[in-house]
This record gives structure tokens, sequence and C-alpha cells, in this order.
């Protein structure tokens, strides 16, 4: 029994209930507009820990300039460095990495709706979203799958469609990311991240890069919302 059986099958259960629910008003593109409905409420479970997160994130930027002066008196006391740095965080109720929950705790949410779209059965029984379209492009199948048809065959067209509009989410997260990164390594991983949900979109099926575009877009508007407030330290 594989570690996802039963979140996918309760994933499945829930979209397959949108999906007839929302059958009527939507149509042929029900099982689309079921994952977008499910995407927005997972997203909507995760917003306290997107609003922790942006508390971090503000604690960090207020602090950061007690730590570059620890890292300037102790710089050659790496161990001294550290205690005295978690010391700081640890008085002031923040972590370095608290930033980073919302995107660790959708990870498996990914993986549980690419499992979803990969799976021929769920639960010992066939998977019946896979029957589903979205303007024809089945969300079962990824674009490099779909080339053979042409380039430019309409279920390929949705793809691409697909990825130009992750493609332009992308561009507007590295251009913020770029006003509030750090310099060196870590600031140039901020900017190019993005891109990758963009590649990776290519190879996964339609549903699961549907499923990003819809969480890339919240992230988006979540970000700038909740953490307008950040500004990039000075030099």
């Amino acid at each position: 029994m594989s570690l996802f059986d039963v979140p996918v099958s309760l994933a499945y259960a829930l979209v397959r209930a949108l999906t007839d629910g929302i059958g009527p008003v939507a149509g042929p593109a029900s099982a689309a507009a079921a994952i977008i409905v499910f995407t927005l409420l997972v997203r909507l479970a995760m917003l306290p820990l997107a609003v922790s997160a942006a508390k971090g994130e503000r604690t960090r930027a207020r602090l950061l300039p007690k730590v570059q002066a620890l890292q300037s008196r102790h710089k050659k006391n790496p161990q001294r460095l550290q205690r005295e740095t978690a010391a700081l965080y640890e008085a002031e109720g923040a972590t370095p990495l608290s930033g980073c929950l919302p995107m660790f705790a959708q990870v498996p949410v990914f993986m549980v709706m690419y499992r979803l779209f990969r799976s021929a059965t769920v639960a010992g029984h066939q998977n019946a979203l896979l029957a589903h379209t979205l303007l024809g492009a089945p969300l079962g199948q990824n674009w490099i799958g779909l080339l053979g048809g042409g380039l430019f065959a309409p279920p390929s067209l949705v793809f691409l469609g697909l990825l130009a509009l992750l493609t332009a989410l992308a561009v507007w997260s590295s251009r913020r990311a770029a006003r509030t990164a750090p310099a060196g390594a870590a600031g140039l991983l901020a900017r190019v991240a993005p891109f990758g949900t963009v590649v990776f979109a290519a190879f996964a099926p339609l549903a699961a890069g549907l499923y990003l575009l819809v969480s890339g877009t919240w992230t988006a508007v979540e970000r700038a919302v909740l953490h307008k407030r950040i500004v990039a330290p000075a030099g």
C-alpha cells in the first residue's frame, strides 16, 4: 500500500463530487472547474500558515540589522554566531524557515494531484476523471505526450496557453522576488525558482498544471497582500 493511497482516494472522492455538482453548469469542463475549486479550498485551508509565514518574514526583515551585526561580531566563531542567532530568533518567536511553511505544505497536495491524474485506477476502481478534458485536451495527459499530434493541434494549444500563463506568472513572481531577495546565491535562486514550475508543467498531466496555475496565482495575490510591508534591506 502506497503512502499516497489514502489521500489520493480522498482527493478523488472530493474532486469527483465537485465534478458531478458542477457538471450541469460547466458541462465538459466540469472536472477542470472542480480542480480549480479544489485548489482554492486547499489554499484557503492553508491561509493561517501563510499569515504566520508573512509575520515571520516581517520579523526577520526587522531583525536583519541585528543578525548582520552578529555576523560581523562573531565571524571568526561560527558556533557562537549560530547560538546567538538562534537565541535572537527564539526571543522574537520567529524561525528562519517559517516563510517556507506554505510551500512545504503544498508539496504533498501537489503530489496527490499528480498521482490522481496519472493513476488508471483509484481504490480498485477505474479513474473516471481521466475521461474528462479541457477544451479537447485530456486532463490526464502531458504536453510532451501530445506533441505527436502536432505543435499547433487544439489539445497542444491548450497546453501552450497554460504554459504562457504560467510563464507570465513566473515573470511577475521573479520580479517581485528581485525586490526582496537577499544578494548572492539565495537571491538568485529565489528569482529563478518560479520558472521551474513552467518546465515541470510541460511534463505533468494537464490537471496538475491547472493546479499549479491556480495555486501559483493564489500565491502571487497572497504575497502581494500579506507581504506588502516587507522591503528589501538597503545595501
